[in-house]
């Protein structure tokens, strides 16, 4: 028993495959234009300040920071895709940790979001690296190392307060 395939090419779409910097400047210019409608898209009038979707997503409660969020991860795609340093995604995926953390606080973390935009840093940091592959990436590590120790400091400082308002209540419930 013999197996054939038969493919009839004339009437398949040809692929055409770009150059190595024509496709990188195409994906580098996807990430540009998705960070600039999440973060700064729409004009305030009178002011100098434009927000994008990512604040405005962040008002439907419950899931829009997770919706804004997840179109941000296209941006950590492209650059997994052009293998950008592994620390440069990773400060990328803190700037979306950090927005889409404070950005579940409601109206604060919207305002949060707007300020922070974290898919213009991502978009910024992609075109760096992926223009510079060899780059230094000392900052970088110096970026995360902070993120890290910030959050550890803050989160011993809000477990140290927890636990001096639980003492408080206790002593003034027991009449201690």
């Amino acid at each position: 028993m013999e197996l054939s395939s038969v493919r009839n090419t004339e009437s398949e779409p040809r692929i055409t495959v770009l150059p190595c910097n024509e496709a990188r400047e195409h994906l580098l210019s996807i990430a540009d234009i998705l960070a600039t409608v999440l973060d700064a898209s729409i004009r305030i009038p009178g002011t100098s300040w434009s927000i994008g979707l990512d604040p405005l997503l962040g008002l439907i409660p419950g899931i829009g920071d997770v919706i804004a969020n997840l179109i941000g991860t296209v941006i950590l795609g492209i650059a997994t895709r052009l293998q950008v340093p592994r620390i440069v995604l990773t400060r990328m995926s803190l700037n979306l940790l950090i927005n889409g953390t404070v950005g579940a606080i409601p109206i604060v973390g919207d305002l949060f979001s707007a300020w922070f935009r974290s898919h213009v840093r991502n978009a910024s940091l992609l075109r760096e690296a992926a223009r510079k592959p060899d780059r230094e990436t000392h900052a970088d590590w110096f970026y995360v190392a902070g993120i890290i120790g910030g959050t550890v400091a803050v989160l011993l400082f809000m477990i140290a307060f927890i636990i001096w308002l639980v003492y408080k209540l206790w002593t003034v419930v027991s009449g201690g």
